[in-house]
């Protein structure tokens, strides 16, 4: 069963949540404040973003869950990055490493003895280092090429033992590199969406009118000379709620809806003598295959339409596309 607290215990656990967040915001607003001190921010982004290689990120405990969310975020935006675990470093896996890398060693304390044990063969390999501590004068520190500073005054935890704050700001300063080298490179959204395929912004910013559309026998066509009935067949035949009226270069001359048919009931009752191209619309709204599927739902929502015709350089009908393809696809 889950057990409730009393008023004094509810008001207690809110006091601690709010202290906890004061005290990890002041530690991120203090390495704010810290961080032009010296020039081994912009020297470490530097090193980063001239590396042939890709970014090793090494730490062990808490620093290397946060050394993997590190590792993670410079890699999906434009910087190659891995994760290595120290311990497993020793044993083999160093051999990952290379000169044109760089490696990031993340300890609060500087003396995680994990890392000092790899570093020496690190250094010979001639792969510069970056240590992350909170202690300049600590081991690691004075043996990296850059140091940035991550001290905090004081852990959240009550009794300034669990990594908390500590564990923030260097969090914090990973996302800081991460952004710098962002911008230094010119990332884009289009850039993002590549290492993202699998997001909305990635089906968003990589899906093209080609990928979703409907083609083939599949489209649903017809001469502008056939009658009414024989169009309502070829809509109810190919569920598009619609069809196009081209001519005999297969060039989309008119379109038909569902919508068109409610609106002609309303004004007429013998359909027997019209002819589809007495009924439809001219000029219909088109897109080209190769532009992006986003293109489409922003020309349907201007004009609140439900389809659209896809045409080729010629001005041929080579498509159709219903909104529902672009939900499907999850472009909407």
């Amino acid at each position: 069963m889950l057990k409730s607290f009393d008023a004094a215990q509810a008001q207690r656990v809110l006091a601690l949540g709010r202290e906890t967040l004061a005290i990890e915001a002041d530690a991120i607003r203090a390495l704010q404040a810290r961080l032009g001190e010296d020039d081994s921010f912009v020297r470490a982004v530097a090193l980063m973003f001239g590396c042939g290689g890709r970014v090793v990120v090494s730490g062990m405990g808490k620093s290397g869950h946060v050394g993997r969310k590190i590792a993670a975020t410079l890699a999906s935006t434009g910087t190659p990055a891995f994760f290595m675990h120290p311990g497993e470093a020793a044993h083999g896996d160093l051999g990952m490493v290379t000169p044109n890398d760089i490696l990031i060693a993340i300890s609060n304390s500087g003396e995680s003895s994990e890392l000092l044990d790899i570093l020496p063969a690190v250094k010979r390999m001639g792969t510069p280092v970056i240590a992350m501590t909170g202690k300049p004068a600590s081991r690691l520190a004075q043996l990296a090429e850059v140091h940035l500073n991550i001290r905090v005054d004081k852990e959240a935890c009550p009794l300034n033992l669990a990594p908390t704050t500590s564990t923030t700001v260097t969090l914090a300063m990973g996302d800081a590199l991460a952004v710098a080298l962002l911008d230094a490179r010119g990332f884009r959204e289009q850039d993002f969406a590549l290492s993202h395929p699998g997001g909305a912004l990635g089906r968003r910013l990589l899906t093209h009118v080609r990928d979703v559309m409907r083609s083939g026998d599949a489209i649903p066509q017809v001469a502008p000379d056939v009658p009414l009935a024989r169009a309502l067949l070829e809509i109810s035949q190919k569920g598009m709620g619609m069809t196009a009226v081209v001519d005999p270069d297969g060039r989309p001359i008119g379109v038909f809806t569902d919508g068109d048919l409610r609106r002609l009931i309303e004004r007429l009752h013998d359909f027997s003598n019209i002819l589809i191209r007495d009924v439809m619309h001219a000029n219909p709204r088109s897109v080209h295959p190769e532009q992006l599927a986003v293109d489409a739902v922003a020309v349907m929502e201007e004009f609140r339409i439900n389809q659209m015709l896809v045409v080729d350089a010629d001005a041929r009908l080579v498509g159709a596309l219903h909104i529902h393809d672009l939900t499907r696809a999850k472009v909407i």
